[in-house]
């Protein structure tokens, strides 16, 4: 069902459920991920992708289509995420401090991650960003989203959006490369 087809479906009379449960069936697994780039733990995603779906149901009742429903679905998913980090870094530190040293503890004691060494230091790579070269390194290089939709998620211009993805593949690269010379060392 095309995400047109399901917006139709809510408006219509008894159809709210079933689109709603065509929408959840359509995007949990991507927003998941998305959401679990940014806040790193499992059961901190899970969380966060169910009050994002509880934010969408309540917007589909004004979606008009002023954006695409799935980069508009991002973007919600997006501030959940963000909105989550902070509170979590203002509980944690008050107001003042950054919060990827807790990312990087929860990184390494995540029973869920699958991934090998080289994508574990990548991962790390990608926590020391700032956040928002953290957010579209995610969302164009492991969710191959085009500089378009990044742009409508988060409301920056596709130039901007370019450079900010150039200089996070830098600092990565530069980041992996003093990773490597430090365990060579070793």
């Amino acid at each position: 069902m095309s995400d047109e087809d399901i917006v139709k479906l809510f408006h219509s009379d008894n159809g709210e459920d079933r689109a709603f449960r065509s929408l959840v069936d359509k995007y949990s697994e991507r927003l998941y991920w998305h959401i679990r780039k940014i806040v790193i733990d499992h059961d901190d995603s899970d969380d966060v992708l169910q009050n994002t779906f509880v934010k969408i149901w309540r917007g589909l009742k004004e979606f008009r289509y002023e954006a695409k429903l799935f980069t508009w679905m991002y973007r919600v998913a997006t501030n959940e995420a963000i909105n989550f980090l902070n509170e979590k870094r203002r509980k944690t530190y008050g107001n003042s401090q950054e919060i990827t040293p807790v990312l990087e503890n929860q990184l390494e004691s995540d029973s869920f991650f699958c991934g090998d060494s080289i994508q574990r230091e990548l991962q790390k790579a990608v926590l020391k960003l700032p956040e928002r070269q953290r957010l579209v390194f995610n969302m164009k290089y492991f969710d191959d989203m085009k500089y378009d939709d990044i742009a409508e998620v988060l409301n920056v211009a596709v130039g901007t959006l370019k450079a900010t993805y150039h200089n996070a593949v830098k600092k990565i690269e530069e980041s992996l490369k003093i990773s490597d010379t430090l365990s060579t060392l070793d």
